[in-house]
C-alpha cells in the first residue's frame, strides 16, 4: 500500500483533509470522487451553463482589424463549434506542417459571434469557457482584449460582465487562433476551437471555474466518507457570510447519504475568494470500478441569507485507488492490471473536432478488445472525453506536456517557447479540471522530455510534482521516461526517486532488457512502483499482409525499415514483440500494467506519402484491424477465434501462405476446403501443477507454441477456410470462416445505431463493404463509393482508413479500401427519418435508415 509521506498522517481519517490544507496530505491510497464538470441549472435559477458552440462566423487567414465590434463579418461563413480548419485542406507534401502536422494546413483564422442578453440578466456575472483553442489564441469581447492563451489543450475562463451589453444591443465575442508557426506538435493537431464553448451566469457569490475538489478519505463497502472542498469567490460590495451545502443523490435523483455535519458559516470580502468544505457520509456505497463504473450526482450549493445564489451537480464515483510496490495497481482492494492504450485527440475525417457520441462510440470499441485504460497522449484531452471514461469505467492517466524548455527534434516551435511564462498556470488549471474524475488514476508530468537526464532536469521535475501534490495529494505522479536505461546507463536517480511511479517507454528497447526488461531495475530498485507508459504495439496496414527482410532489419525508430536479408511473412512476425511485453507484465505483479502505442491510427508523424501513423488495432475510421482481435483474445473471456490474412491471392496458387489465428481458445484446428490441416494448441499463462505431482486444477493442455498464436503454412488454393476452436474439454466453442471472394457485386451498409438524438447532435459511423454475389466479402475492392442522405442529417466526412490516401473527407465520395468505408453522418436538430444511401459503379447500392428523435 502506499503510504501517506507527511508526518502523522493517517490513511484512515479524513480529519486531516480540511479547507486549504490539502496540499499536507499525500493521500495516495484514498480513492479520489467525482467526475464532469458543473451541469446547469435552469429556468431562472442562480446559475447556467448553455453551449456557446453555435452560430459563429469563421475567416481563414488573418484579418485587420476584425476585433472591432462593427467589423464587416457578413460574408465570412457560417459555422458551428468545435471546429478544425486543417482538417477541412488539400495534403501537400510541402506544407509547413510537415511530416509532424501530416502535411495539412494550419495558419491563422479568426471566429466572431453576435449574440444578445436579457436586460433582466444586468447585474448577474457572465463568463465564456473555452474548453481547448488550438492554439495562440486572443479573445476580444466588444472590442477589449481579454486575453491570449498560447498553449492549446488548455481549458480557460473570461470574465466578460464588466464589457457586456444587456437588452437588445448586441455583443461580439472575437477570437484570434494563431497556428502558423509550424510544425509546432510532433502529431497532427488541428487548428481553431476545436473544443466545446459555454456561457456561464451567476450571481455576485458563486463558485470560482473548477472551484469544487471533492475526495474520498474512506472509501470501502460499508462507508464512505465525501469530503468537499470548495473555492467561493465574492465579486459584490461588502462581505458576505456564506453556507457550503451539500447532498448525495442516487442514479434517480432520491438522497444518498448524509450530513457529517451543520453547515458551517464563512466570511467571505468583498472582492476576495475564501474556501468552505463540507463531510457527506454514505453507508454501503456503490463502489466505482472498470467492471462496475457506479456513479451519484453529488449538489453543492452555496447560501446566503438562508437564500441559494450558486448551484452545481457534479457527477462523482466513490472508489479507492492503491499503487502497491509489490501488487501493483489495486481498486478498491482487488488487483487491476492496466490493459491500456495511448491516445491522441484527432479522430480520422473530423480531425481534433470530434463530436461527443464519435468520441464515445471509440472508446467503446477499445473497452469491447478488453482495454481498460487511455493514456490521453501527450496532452490534457478534452473535458468530455474525461466524462465519458466515467461513465464507462476506463481508467485514465492524465498527461500534461510533451516539452518542458528543451525542443524535440521533430519540430521548430513547441510548448517549450512558453513553458517558463505558462507552465504554474497551464497545470494548475488542467489539475483542478480533472481532479474530480473517478476515472483519472495517476498523473503525467511529461513524455519523453529532454531534461531526463539534463542537469536541470530534477529541478523542474520537483516543480511539477510539487504543484501535483498540492493540488491534488490523492493521486501519484508519473513521467512518461525513453531513456530511463540507454547506453550510457540508467537515468540518473535524482530525477526518477522524485517521481511516485516511474514510467517506461519501450522498456525493451535497449541492448538485453529485450529479454529482461524491468528485471534489472526491479533489483536495483525494490522500492520502485512500475508502469509501462508506452509500450511497442503491432503495427499493420488494415487488410494489407506484407512480406519483406526478416533479418538486417533497423527498428531502432520503433518502426520496421527497410533491410537486408530473406523476405518473409512480416504479419506472422508482427506481434512477437508485443506480445513478450505483455507477458512479462502479465505475470509480474510489481508491473502495473502498460499502455501500447497506440489505440488508433492517428494523422501525423508520418512520411509521404504517407499521412497517417499505422500502429494500432483499430484504424482512422475505427475499422478493427486483426490485431483487434489479438488484444481481445488476450484481454477478454468470451471465445475469440481470429484467422488472417484474407483468402484472395491470385497469382500465388500453390505458393505457401501462412495462416495466423489469434484465439484464447486452448487448441484450434484449422481446415482448407474440408481437409483438416492439423490441431494446434496454446496455453497463457501456463498452468503448474496444483496439490500433488503432476496434477493439475484444469485439464492439461499440451501447447504446440509458446506464442500467443496460432500459425499454419498452407499452400495456396481458393476456397474455403474454416477454423474451429476448443475449450480444455474439447468441446467447439468458436468456429471462423474465411472465403475466396468472387468479383464484388453489391455494397453492404451498416450503422453503429438505429436512431440518433437531433438536440445534441449525435453523429452516426456508417460503415460501407463490397460483397460478391454471394455475400462474401470483398477485401481487395477499390470502387469508389457516393454517399447520399435525406432527412434532417448531414455527412460531415468520410474516410476509409488508407494512410496513403490524400483525397479530402470533406466530399461525398471516397475508395474503398481493401473492401471498406466510413461515412459519418450528424443530425441537424431537426427529428425525422433520416436514409444514407451508398452507390457505386458496378455494384448494387445499399441503404439504411436511421431515426432522428427528440428529448424522451
Amino acid at each position: 500500500m502506499v503510504s501517506c509521506p507527511s508526518p502523522g498522517c493517517r490513511a484512515d481519517s479524513s480529519d486531516h483533509l480540511h479547507p486549504g490544507a490539502w496540499g499536507l496530505a499525500r493521500l495516495w491510497a484514498l480513492g479520489l470522487v467525482v467526475a464532469v464538470s458543473a451541469a446547469a441549472v435552469r429556468g431562472g435559477e442562480p446559475r447556467s451553463r448553455d453551449s456557446f458552440d453555435r452560430a459563429w462566423r469563421f475567416q481563414l487567414g488573418d484579418q485587420a482589424g476584425a476585433e472591432a465590434p462593427a467589423f464587416a463579418d457578413g460574408s465570412w461563413r457560417k459555422l458551428d463549434l468545435p471546429h478544425d480548419w486543417s482538417i477541412e485542406g488539400a495534403y501537400n507534401e510541402k506544407a509547413p506542417s510537415g511530416p509532424p502536422g501530416g502535411y495539412l494546413p494550419a495558419g491563422i483564422g479568426w471566429y466572431r459571434k453576435s449574440f444578445t442578453l436579457p436586460a433582466a440578466d444586468r447585474g448577474r456575472r457572465v463568463t465564456v469557457e473555452f474548453d481547448g483553442v488550438y492554439e495562440h489564441s486572443t479573445v476580444w469581447i466588444n472590442g477589449h482584449d481579454l486575453g491570449t492563451r498560447p498553449y492549446g489543450y488548455s481549458t480557460f475562463f473570461y470574465e466578460l460582465t464588466p464589457y457586456l451589453h444587456f437588452g437588445d444591443e448586441p455583443n461580439v465575442i472575437a477570437v484570434r487562433v494563431d497556428n502558423s508557426e509550424q510544425p509546432n506538435s510532433r502529431w497532427y493537431s488541428g487548428s481553431g476551437i476545436d473544443r466545446h464553448t459555454w456561457l456561464i451566469e451567476t450571481s455576485d457569490v458563486h463558485f470560482q471555474p473548477s472551484g469544487i475538489y471533492v475526495t474520498t478519505p474512506v472509501a470501502t463497502t460499508d462507508v464512505a466518507t465525501i469530503h468537499v472542498v470548495a473555492r467561493i469567490a465574492n465579486e459584490g460590495a461588502g462581505e458576505k457570510s456564506v453556507e457550503l451545502r451539500a447532498e448525495l443523490l442516487n442514479a434517480d435523483g432520491s438522497p444518498a447519504g448524509y450530513a457529517g455535519g451543520p453547515p458551517a458559516s464563512t466570511p467571505v470580502a468583498a472582492s476576495a475568494e475564501a474556501t468552505s468544505d463540507a463531510v457527506l457520509i454514505l453507508p454501503s456505497p456503490r463502489l466505482w470500478s472498470p467492471e462496475s463504473p457506479a456513479l451519484y450526482t453529488l449538489r453543492t450549493q452555496i447560501a446566503v441569507d438562508g437564500r441559494i445564489v450558486d448551484s452545481v451537480d457534479t457527477t462523482i464515483g466513490v472508489r479507492k485507488v492503491e499503487f502497491d510496490v509489490n501488487r501493483g495497481l489495486l481498486i478498491n482492494g482487488k488487483p487491476e492490471k492496466l490493459r491500456g492504450f495511448c491516445i491522441h485527440q484527432d479522430a480520422g475525417a473530423v480531425g481534433s473536432a470530434v463530436p461527443d457520441s464519435l468520441l464515445e462510440h471509440r472508446i467503446r470499441l477499445l473497452k469491447e478488445m478488453g482495454c481498460n485504460a487511455i493514456r490521453g497522449s501527450h496532452n490534457p484531452m478534452a473535458p468530455e472525453f474525461y466524462d465519458i471514461c466515467d461513465r464507462l469505467g476506463m481508467l485514465v492517466m492524465d498527461e500534461a506536456f510533451d516539452e518542458w524548455t528543451i525542443r524535440k527534434p521533430q519540430i521548430k516551435y513547441g510548448y517549450s517557447d512558453v513553458f517558463e511564462q505558462w507552465y504554474k498556470r497551464d497545470l494548475v488549471d488542467f489539475i483542478r479540471r480533472d481532479r474530480n474524475h473517478p476515472c483519472v488514476i495517476i498523473w503525467s508530468a511529461g513524455n519523453e522530455v529532454g531534461e531526463q537526464r539534463s542537469p536541470a532536469g530534477p529541478q523542474i521535475l520537483r516543480s511539477l510534482v510539487g504543484i501535483f501534490h498540492t493540488e491534488d495529494p490523492t493521486r501519484p505522479v508519473t513521467a512518461a521516461m525513453d531513456n530511463i536505461f540507454n547506453q550510457d546507463g540508467p537515468a540518473p536517480d535524482s530525477f526518477t526517486s522524485l517521481l511516485d511511479v516511474v514510467g517506461y517507454n519501450y522498456v525493451d528497447r535497449w541492448g538485453g532488457r529485450r529479454a529482461t526488461q524491468y528485471v534489472e531495475d526491479r533489483e536495483a530498485h525494490p522500492a520502485r512502483r512500475f508502469v509501462g507508459t508506452e509500450e511497442t504495439g503491432i503495427p499493420e496496414i488494415r487488410g494489407v499482409y506484407s512480406f519483406g527482410p526478416l533479418l538486417g532489419v533497423d527498428d531502432s525508430d520503433d518502426h520496421l525499415r527497410e533491410g537486408k536479408g530473406p523476405d518473409g511473412p512480416l504479419y506472422v512476425a508482427s506481434t512477437i514483440r508485443a506480445a513478450a511485453l505483455w507477458k512479462f507484465a502479465a505475470t509480474h505483479d510489481y508491473v502495473t500494467g502498460e499502455f501500447i502505442w497506440t489505440g488508433f491510427d492517428y494523422l501525423g508523424e508520418s512520411a509521404w506519402p504517407q499521412k497517417a501513423a499505422s500502429f494500432a488495432p483499430l484504424d482512422t475510421c475505427g475499422f478493427r484491424k486483426d490485431s483487434f482481435y489479438f488484444y481481445k483474445s488476450l484481454w477478454t473471456s468470451e471465445p475469440v477465434l481470429h484467422l488472417l490474412p484474407h483468402w484472395n491471392w491470385p497469382g500465388k496458387e500453390g505458393s505457401v501462405v501462412p495462416v495466423v489465428a489469434y484465439t484464447n481458445c486452448s487448441a484450434v484446428e484449422l481446415f482448407l476446403n474440408g481437409k483438416s490441416l492439423g490441431v494446434k494448441t496454446k496455453e497463457f499463462p501456463s498452468e503448474g501443477v496444483d496439490g500433488a505431482w503432476n496434477t493439475y486444477r484444469e485439464p492439461k493442455v499440451e501447447a504446440t507454441t509458446s506464442d500467443l498464436q496460432l500459425v499454419w503454412d498452407v499452400p495456396y488454393s481458393p476456397g474455403e477456410l474454416k477454423a474451429q476452436g476448443y475449450n480444455r474439454n474439447g468441446e467447439v466453442v468458436a468456429t471462423t470462416i474465411v472465403r475466396t471472394a468472387q468479383e464484388p457485386t453489391q455494397l453492404e451498409i451498416s450503422s453503429d445505431r438505429g436512431s440518433l438524438d437531433a438536440s445534441s447532435r449525435e453523429v452516426a459511423s456508417i460503415t460501407v463493404r463490397a460483397v460478391d454475389s454471394a455475400g462474401t466479402f470483398a477485401a481487395l475492392a477499390a470502387n469508389a463509393v457516393t454517399f447520399s442522405v435525406d432527412g434532417p442529417a448531414a455527412l460531415i466526412g468520410v474516410d476509409n482508413g488508407d494512410p496513403q490516401s490524400h483525397a479530402g473527407y470533406r466530399g461525398n465520395m471516397v475508395s474503398l479500401f481493401n473492401g471498406m468505408a466510413l461515412g459519418l453522418v450528424q443530425t441537424t436538430g431537426a427529428t425525422g427519418s433520416v436514409t444514407v444511401t451508398v452507390k457505386a459503379d458496378g455494384l448494387s447500392e445499399a441503404s439504411v435508415t436511421l431515426q432522428a428523435r427528440g428529448a424522451p
